[in-house]
């Protein structure tokens, strides 16, 4: 089974599919590796070092050419794929709700279409979960960006010339982002509070050390949404919550908004008069700015300033971290692969009934087959 790793294509994407690691272990299934030139250059890894793991390096097409799957990032448009053959697996972020065309074009060119954001949040599909791996590192680094743009110590710092008082950070949203967002900001010695709409999340925010902050006379979602995530609440629950966030945030120097809601636009979660209430130099991050954004006035890809605070827009966070969110994703796609390999075969085998397939497979001969995307 020959694998094939692309070069990202995409605006401000960094990452690769596969690392030396990961090219090895596949090799060592019984695999060949062929992996585009330069693919792993914003990742820092070099084409040599691809050769030295035992992969070929070529030019796209040439990578392609007999390829039985292709692994990328962010999947690219059907014309970014020269020569490639009808059933051909193409496993990547797919962003179906975002580009309807692509998955079309998929299905007409009789492509089999894996969307890796799909995989089941299951106890056995948890090492191929891409979204939980790239959102860890994006939790981390916006609690780096927003400290380098606050400009001042996390910690509290008693000296001789006088006391330093702590940063206050605040999460909203407490998935895999928030919780990273929280234990990082916590290990830099900042006060950290956390609202989520799902009650079950009190005892994580708490177990980190940090203050949880939730709507007491509304009742919220008791345990977890679909797959893990949050879902939309009532108007009742809107309006409270933004009066109890409202008195909150006043207080903070620095908010990391998280929220998302899978197949829709991110939810608003700060208005610009809630950002008029902070103080001059405070710091907001929103994590959310690439599906509509949680903050209003943010912008994605840039740094804007509303009423005196910074509000950090950073698209696509885990790709300013490249090296450490290839390395993890490569991993998810590794742990994916070998779970269905045949060693007789030396391939992959996916069988159609199994949860993981049915979770992520978009298209299949010739037609788009996720219930997800049907009706």
């Amino acid at each position: 089974m020959k694998i094939a790793v692309l070069k990202e294509i995409a605006a401000n994407e960094s990452r690769v599919g596969a690392t030396p690691e990961t090219v090895k272990k596949l090799i060592g299934l019984g695999a060949s590796v062929a992996v585009e030139s330069g693919a792993g250059f914003g990742a820092r890894i070099s084409d040599a070092d691809y050769a030295a793991a035992g992969a070929s390096v070529a030019s796209r097409a040439e990578v392609i050419a007999g390829a039985q799957m292709v692994l990328g990032i962010q999947a690219p448009q059907l014309a970014d794929l020269p020569g490639i053959a009808a059933g051909t697996i193409v496993a990547a972020i797919m962003s179906p709700f975002n580009d309807r065309g692509k998955i079309e074009a998929y299905a007409g060119a009789g492509l089999v279409a894996y969307a890796m954001e799909f995989m089941p949040r299951t106890t056995r599909a948890q090492s191929m979960d891409v979204l939980s791996s790239q959102s860890n590192l994006a939790g981390y680094k916006a609690v780096i960006d927003a400290g380098e743009a606050y400009g001042r110590a996390f910690p509290m710092m008693m000296t001789a010339a006088g006391t330093i008082s702590a940063a206050r950070v605040f999460i909203m949203g407490v998935g895999v982002a928030g919780l990273q967002a929280i234990a990082t900001a916590r290990r830099l010695g900042a006060v950290v509070s956390a609202t989520d709409v799902r009650s079950a999340t009190k005892e994580q925010i708490e177990s980190l050390g940090a203050k949880a902050i939730f709507v007491d006379k509304v009742k919220g979602i008791e345990g977890e949404g679909a797959g893990g995530y949050a879902t939309e609440m009532s108007d009742e629950y809107k309006a409270a919550q933004a009066e109890l966030v409202s008195s909150h945030i006043a207080k903070q120097d620095i908010v990391i908004t998280t929220a998302l809601i899978p197949g829709r636009p991110a939810p608003r979660l700060i208005t610009d008069a809630q950002l008029a209430s902070m103080r001059p130099g405070s710091v907001v991050v929103d994590l959310a700015v690439d599906s509509g954004g949680n903050v209003e006035g943010a912008v994605a890809g840039q740094v804007v300033e509303v009423h005196g605070v910074k509000i950090i827009g950073h698209s696509n966070p885990a790709s300013r971290i490249a090296p450490d969110a290839s390395a993890l994703f490569s991993r998810n796609f590794f742990n994916m692969i070998s779970a269905f390999w045949n060693k007789e075969a030396k391939a992959a085998e996916w069988p159609a009934d199994d949860d993981i397939v049915k979770g992520i497979k978009l298209t299949e001969g010739g037609r788009i087959v996720h219930e997800r995307l049907l009706g």
